[in-house]
């Protein structure tokens, strides 16, 4: 039985120039970009990408619309949380000027009680 034997110089030249022909050989068997098959996948990557970007525009239209919904909610709650603290100054200014009114006649009683 012989031992390993160390491939020389020439040997792997020779590897590595039958690597490349096979290279070459693999590429030259590949079809060319007008090849039916090559043009009907390419045709076939737009279309799927055309798709993906009209479904990223929906989804971007449908973001927006739940924004500006989401806004509108928020401006309306806004609106409704000032108009009811607006709606509680007025009737605690109302309750005070009440307060004040019957103070005020109490005031006026005691007075007239003196005279």
């Amino acid at each position: 039985m012989s031992g390993f034997r160390e491939p020389g110089f020439s040997d792997r030249q020779k590897a590595a120039q039958e690597a490349r022909k096979n290279l070459l050989n693999k590429f030259k068997s590949q079809p060319g970009p007008d090849d039916p098959a090559v043009v009907a996948k390419r045709a076939e990557r737009e279309a799927l990408a055309a798709k993906r970007a009209e479904a990223k525009a929906a989804r971007e239209a449908e973001k927006a619309e739940q924004k500006r919904l989401a806004e509108e909610a928020a401006a309306l709650e806004a609106a409704r949380i000032a108009r009811e603290a607006e709606e509680a100054l007025a009737k605690a200014a109302e309750a005070e000027a009440e307060q004040k009114a019957r103070r005020d006649a109490r005031y006026a009683a005691r007075k007239a009680k003196r005279k």
